[in-house]
């Protein structure tokens, strides 16, 4: 018996299988990911030799017709997928969206994962879980477990796009973080990483401010490794961040 978790973001989509009572924070036993633009060969390549898993749970922020392109991959499987709508309240996390149904999925499932990981290591203060990729998202959650909202700003590669396309020579090579960039390559690579580096900053003394004491800060999201080394607070990098959201919301009471 297993469990089949899929994260299905704006690029990849990524997928973990795990045993049916594996808790957040365990390995999986098999994963893997794809660019959206292959999604069609999962049948036939990835999922190929997998053994049909019991349950599916996914978290989609790509739109209804990709999501039926990967539910056609798992006709074969006979078994129909859930997948991840906010709600007002799931695993022990009290959503504080204005429309919490509005809340984007990734983020919901990211904030769980990281409510459980607290949980589990005995801290009862606040969280902040970011999450780098295309976009970036900086969300907070009280002691108490209320989701109290957060940020969204466009990813490095979105911010150097935009410059590109908005001003005469700036397509250049990908450059260093400096304190003093001294050329445009490091100017437009540091500016990049001080702004979402600043916003993930700001946020945490936010809630610090709020709560009377200072959140953990966890960190998820293939370009976290850019963002961590110039991010002026204490935080840690976990890898499946969603993966443990899903794995906290299918062992949720339904």
């Amino acid at each position: 018996m297993s469990f089949l978790a899929i994260d299905i973001g704006n690029t990849r989509l990524k997928w973990a299988v795990y045993a049916t009572d594996a808790e957040p924070g365990s390995p999986p036993l098999q994963h893997g990911a794809v660019f959206l633009e292959n999604i069609d060969r999962l049948a036939d390549e990835d999922w190929q030799g997998l053994a049909p898993p019991t349950r599916i749970l996914g978290s989609n922020v790509a739109g209804d017709a990709v999501r039926r392109r990967v539910e056609e991959q798992m006709e074969h499987w006979d078994l129909s997928p859930r997948w991840v709508v906010p709600a007002a309240e799931a695993a022990g996390v009290r959503n504080g969206y204005d429309h919490p149904t509005r809340l984007g999925a990734d983020r919901w499932v990211a904030v769980i994962g990281a409510h459980a990981h607290a949980k589990k290591r005995g801290f009862d203060g606040p969280v902040l879980t970011v999450m780098i990729g295309t976009a970036v998202t900086v969300d907070a959650l009280s002691s108490d477990g209320q989701f109290l909202g957060g940020l969204i700003l466009p990813g490095h590669g979105i911010m150097l796009r935009a410059l590109e396309g908005g001003t005469a020579g700036l397509r250049v090579p990908t450059g260093e973080v400096r304190e003093f960039p001294t050329n445009t390559s490091d100017a437009l690579t540091t500016g990049g990483t001080f702004a979402i580096t600043g916003a993930i900053e700001r946020m945490h003394r936010l809630l610090t401010q709020r709560e009377g004491r200072a959140p953990l800060l966890l960190m998820t999201g293939g370009a976290g490794w850019k963002v961590a080394p110039a991010l002026d607070a204490p935080h840690e990098l976990i890898e499946g961040l969603i993966f443990d959201g899903l794995l906290a919301l299918q062992a949720a009471p339904r």
